[in-house]
C-alpha cells in the first residue's frame, strides 16, 4: 500500500468518525434540549466536514481490508446513561478532529486549520453540554466531577469591561473562573459575583470567589479560593456547606502538605514566575511544579506569570492544568488565548 493511499484511508475513516459523532451530539441538542442555536452550530460543523470528504478520499476506502473493524473493547458496548452516550461521542469527535488536523497537514493545510478550529468549538461545547446534562448525581458530586475534568482557570483582575472579557475567555473554553476583587465595596462585589456566576453557568464553567467566603455564600458560588492567610478550610466549609468547592494557594511543599491535611479540593501551585499580581512573592519555579506532580493527590493548577507562549516548560515539568490572570485579562483577544491554553493542556495526560 502506498503512503498516499494510507493517508487517504486515515482521512476517510476520521472524516466519517467526526461526522457520526457530531450527528449523535446534534440529535440530543435537537430533541433532548430543544436547543436551536447549538443544533444549528453542530449541523454547520457537520456539513463543513462533509465538504472535505472528497471523492478522492472516499475512493481510498477499503472496509474489507481494514483490520481495525475486527478490533473492539468491552467499554464500546456499555452505555449507562444518555450522559454516557453524549460524553463518549464528544470525545470521539474531538479525537477524530485531532487526527484530521495532524494528517490533514500532509493533504491540505486549509483542511487542517479548519479541523483545528472545529476542535476548539467542540471543547467549549463539551463543557457547556455536560455541565447542564440532567442526571441524578448530587450537586456536590457533579461539581467535583467537573473540577476533575477542568484544565484551564481564569483569575480575574479589575478591567473596564470585566464581564465582557470573562465571557470572551469562556467562549474560548475556560473551565473555571475565580472572581478576585480587592478594592470594590461589598455591594458591588456581590452584584458582580451574581452576574459572573450566571455567565459562567451559561457556558458550563465553575465559578469561585477569591478569599471572601461570605460573598461566595451570598452569591451561591460553586466555591471559594483561599490564600495562606485566609480562613481555615474547616471554617469555610461550615459557612459554605459540604457541596461547595474549597481551594487553597500553595507556594512550597510545606503549604502543599497543609492543603492535603485540611482536605483541599484543589490547590494553586506557584507562582512559577514572578508576577505583579503577587508583588514581592519570589517565584517557586518549575521545581515546585515537579514536586506537585509527584505528591499532590488533588487537582492542582500551576499559576504565576504563565501564558500561551511560555507554558511549554511548565507542562514538561508535569503540569496538566493552568491558571492565568494577565494572559487573559489583558489580552486583545481573550477567546484566542483561551483556545491556545485549552489546546496545550488537552495534549497532556490528565493528572490528579
Amino acid at each position: 500500500m502506498s503512503k498516499t493511499n494510507a493517508l487517504l484511508r486515515i482521512l476517510d475513516a476520521n472524516l466519517d468518525r467526526a461526522r457520526e459523532g457530531m450527528r449523535i451530539i446534534e440529535e440530543w441538542c435537537r430533541f433532548g434540549l430543544n436547543d436551536e442555536a447549538t443544533t444549528a452550530q453542530l449541523k454547520n460543523l457537520r456539513q463543513t466536514i462533509a465538504q472535505w470528504h472528497t471523492p478522492e478520499i472516499r475512493a481510498a476506502r477499503d472496509t474489507p481490508g481494514d483490520m481495525g473493524t475486527a478490533l473492539t473493547h468491552t467499554q464500546e458496548s456499555l452505555r449507562d446513561s444518555l450522559g454516557d452516550v453524549l460524553q463518549v461521542n464528544l470525545a470521539r469527535t474531538q479525537e477524530a478532529l485531532r487526527v484530521l488536523e495532524e494528517y490533514g497537514k500532509l493533504y491540505s493545510q486549509e483542511m487542517a486549520a479548519a479541523c483545528k478550529q472545529m476542535r476548539y468549538q467542540l471543547y467549549t461545547l463539551d463543557s457547556q453540554l455536560m455541565a447542564k446534562f440532567p442526571d441524578t448525581t448530587d450537586q456536590g458530586t457533579r461539581r467535583m466531577q467537573q473540577l476533575a475534568r477542568s484544565r484551564t482557570y481564569l483569575v480575574t483582575s479589575p478591567v473596564p469591561d470585566l464581564l465582557g472579557v470573562v465571557e470572551s475567555a469562556l467562549k474560548g473554553g475556560i473551565a473555571i473562573v475565580q472572581y478576585r476583587e480587592k478594592q470594590a465595596d461589598d455591594n458591588t462585589r456581590l452584584q458582580t459575583a451574581h452576574q459572573m456566576k450566571k455567565l459562567c453557568h451559561q457556558y458550563g464553567a465553575l465559578f469561585v470567589v477569591n478569599d471572601r467566603v461570605d460573598i461566595a455564600a451570598a452569591s451561591d458560588a460553586d466555591g471559594v479560593h483561599l490564600g495562606q492567610q485566609d480562613l481555615p478550610m474547616e471554617a469555610a466549609r461550615k459557612v459554605l456547606g459540604p457541596s461547595k468547592i474549597v481551594g487553597r494557594s500553595t507556594t512550597n511543599p510545606q503549604e502543599l502538605q497543609r492543603a492535603l491535611d485540611e482536605g483541599a479540593d484543589y490547590i494553586g501551585v506557584g507562582p512559577v514566575h514572578e508576577t505583579p499580581t503577587k508583588p514581592g512573592k519570589a517565584a517557586s519555579g518549575n521545581d515546585y511544579v515537579r514536586y506537585a506532580a509527584a505528591y499532590a493527590t488533588m487537582p492542582w493548577f500551576t499559576i504565576g506569570g504563565l501564558n500561551a507562549d511560555n507554558l511549554g516548560p511548565t507542562l514538561a515539568a508535569g503540569a496538566t492544568r493552568v491558571a492565568v490572570v494577565r494572559a487573559l485579562m489583558e489580552a486583545s483577544d481573550p477567546s484566542a488565548v483561551a483556545r491556545s491554553l485549552v489546546e496545550q493542556t488537552q495534549q497532556q495526560p490528565i493528572g490528579t
